[in-house]
């Protein structure tokens, strides 16, 4: 695997493990805890004012990190002390590093917490599979700032859950690459600011261990370039099915479609076709009957559910599902699939958010990507479980995690405008889950550009801008999975 491709790789706590194996077969453990200790020294000299600090630490190479921040630090200058939770094991690498601290130890209690200026949590990191005790809670409630290493202690590294409670970190250095639980919710809202410290871990330790899950940023994949001699079919066919009672949604997905770079946008809506025709004059309307339309093979990917009654998606789903196209699925296909998935089987991507996800899967639980990775696998077919952690996985495992976007999204019709974005990268010739990344990126990045309290109309003006920063940051990396 290059070295770009790996650079958006976030491996989960247990895969961790396994790369410090391979790499402790190059490098010794006990010189990649130094450097890491010493990332976190130099983030905290960099981030806050000499004051007094206590670090907290636990029995494990988290706690080795600790022992090397707080020498690190009293070498520097400052004034610090150790409690520890509980000894490291006799002989080990983190027994080593608190071999080599000299400075004071205290009790490891609230009250020596609310002392401090400055509490440096590295008791458990984002290794935690179990609820931490009241004890440790209190302890760091007490704490009035914390920089916490690798993560703060109570929240799962995997799925981002807090176990039984965790801090607020004001910082939060982790080492080598982010892990999930850095970019799920709750947890990501407790890190602070998050540094992410190279410690001279050798590039060989990714052939040890397959990590299915990236962070969603261009150079995960790229977004289609027009030859010289592209034109409006070969840019794609993006066809939208209108309804009866609700055409808005449809009229905005298909305002994302243009506004991202389809060659053309049809909208598919027989009997009210008249409904739509006073729109947009580069729009498309078709007033046949969808099988009739189906004929044409130019026609190869379609949107099936914004604005649509149950009764309208069940008579197009099935035919466009039959006739091989590839569809992107939302909205009112999530009531008629209620708790029935087999129906969504076949489609291309599926754009749920929480609530729907529920309705047809189950609710998501507290480990929302191995929810999405599961739904992907039911229905063959990529699912983007919607929301400011949107996860996009793939009926083969393979999920990123999105965190480029911005609450101006949380309105609606915003997901309508989404579908139509992503519908154009399928459209374009992009393989359903790079286009699926592609489009949740784009549209965060429509988002960010939009301003404050935008309405869902506003985020098409800015997918031409969106679209030209993706090329730029891809080029720069290279590193498509």
């Amino acid at each position: 695997m290059n070295r770009a491709s790996t650079s958006f790789l976030l491996p989960d706590p247990a895969q961790m493990a396994l790369i410090d194996a391979a790499a402790s077969r190059v490098v010794p453990v006990r010189d990649l805890m130094e450097h890491a200790g010493r990332a976190v020294a130099r983030a905290v000299r960099r981030h806050v004012a000499p004051c007094r600090v206590l670090v907290l630490c636990g029995p494990g190479n988290n706690g080795g990190d600790g022992y090397v921040a707080a020498r690190r630090l009293a070498e520097a200058g400052w004034p610090v002390a150790v409690a520890a939770l509980a000894p490291p094991r006799p002989d080990g690498d983190a027994a080593h590093a608190a071999s080599l601290w000299r400075g004071p130890v205290v009790p490891f209690g609230a009250a020596e917490a609310a002392r401090a200026d400055l509490v440096i949590d590295a008791v458990f990191g984002a290794g935690l599979s179990r609820d931490i005790d009241d004890d440790l809670a209190r302890v760091l409630a007490a704490a009035r700032r914390i920089v916490a290493v690798d993560m703060p202690s109570g929240i799962d590294g995997a799925t981002g859950a807090v176990r039984g409670y965790a801090p607020h970190a004001e910082m939060t250095v982790t080492f080598v690459r982010a892990k999930p639980g850095h970019l799920l919710l709750p947890g990501r809202d407790m890190l602070g600011r998050l540094v992410v410290a190279d410690i001279g871990m050798p590039d060989s330790v990714w052939d040890a261990v397959a990590v299915r899950t990236w962070q969603n940023e261009p150079g995960l994949w790229q977004v289609p370039q027009d030859p010289v001699d592209s034109h409006k079919y070969t840019r794609g066919v993006v066809s939208i099915c209108g309804g009866a009672s609700m055409p808005g949604a449809a009229r905005l997905a298909a305002a994302g479609a243009r506004a991202a770079g389809a060659g053309l946008v049809r909208l598919a809506a027989g009997e009210v076709a008249d409904l739509y025709r006073l729109g947009d004059p580069g729009l498309v309307v078709d007033g046949q009957a969808l099988e009739d339309l189906l004929s044409d093979q130019r026609r190869a990917v379609w949107v099936c559910g914004p604005g649509l009654t149950v009764d309208e998606v069940g008579h197009a789903l099935p035919l466009l599902l039959g006739a091989g196209r590839r569809v992107l699925v939302d909205a009112g296909a999530f009531l008629m699939a209620a708790g029935r998935p087999e129906l969504l089987r076949g489609a291309a991507v599926i754009t749920p958010h929480a609530g729907e996800f529920a309705r047809v899967f189950g609710a998501p639980g507290a480990d929302r990507l191995a929810a999405a990775r599961a739904a992907a696998a039911r229905i063959d077919g990529v699912v983007v479980l919607k929301g400011p952690d949107t996860v996009i996985a793939a009926p083969d495992g393979r999920a990123a995690i999105n965190r480029h976007a911005s609450t101006a999204l949380a309105t609606a019709g915003s997901g309508d405008t989404l579908t139509g974005v992503i519908a154009t990268m399928l459209a374009a010739g992009m393989e359903a889950w790079q286009a699926a990344c592609a489009g949740v990126w784009l549209h965060g990045e429509a988002g960010m550009r939009a301003g404050p309290w935008p309405v869902a109309e506003q985020f098409d003006r800015h997918l031409g801008a969106a679209r030209e920063r993706a090329a730029l940051l891809g080029r720069g990396t290279r590193g498509e999975v």
